[in-house]
């Protein structure tokens, strides 16, 4: 009987195993798909854009007008890359978070099982394995904290980096755009 319920156990841990990989890697295609549509979207707008600056640069009369025009296109064009970089970022962001829940979830009842089962082992083993098991039990705790602390410093991370970049960006769109503006005046 143990042992049919033991390969129950297998085939059930099998299962969860399969069902998380396959929510990890279609929530990897949706992340591959919003990407994907971004870039094609971004890509028909830049090409519009570029349609639309050359026809306002070939329409220039005068050096000063050249100037202006190209004034008005750098801080519009930078915004938009901006944009462009964010969306992708807060994609792929999602898309690790939606990827990796199912195996931290998995993880979680993994660790109950493992709980359970040392629990099990500790009232049916022999008398002198307490001091064994319960290093075992210290073991996985401090496998679980170590984890639980890893996680928490890699979201810190990622937030750190999150605002870096956004203000590193913003702040190289407005370093293009100030020069350039600058200089339209100058011309003027």
């Amino acid at each position: 009987m143990t042992m049919i319920a033991t390969n129950e156990s297998f085939a059930t841990a099998a299962r969860n195993v399969f069902a998380t990989a396959e929510a990890s890697a279609r929530s990897s295609f949706d992340t591959v798909e919003r990407l994907v549509a971004l870039n094609l979207n971004a890509s028909r707008t830049a090409f519009e854009d570029g349609v639309a600056a050359t026809r306002a640069l070939l329409a220039a009369k005068t050096p000063n007008e050249l100037v202006a025009v190209s004034a008005s296109l750098a801080r519009p064009s930078a915004e938009k890359a901006l944009a462009w970089f964010h969306s992708g970022y807060e994609i792929v962001a999602q898309g690790v978070e939606r990827a990796v829940a199912p195996f931290e979830t998995q993880l979680s009842e993994v660790n109950k099982a493992v709980g359970t089962a040392l629990e099990k082992a500790a009232k049916s083993a022999p008398a002198g394995s307490e001091v064994a098991v319960a290093a075992v039990q210290s073991a996985i705790a401090a496998a679980n904290s170590a984890y639980d602390t890893m996680n928490k410093a890699t979201r810190k991370v990622i937030q750190f980096t999150e605002a870096n970049v956004a203000a590193t960006t913003r702040a190289a769109v407005d370093a293009v755009s100030v020069p350039t503006a600058t200089k339209a005046k100058k011309s003027a």
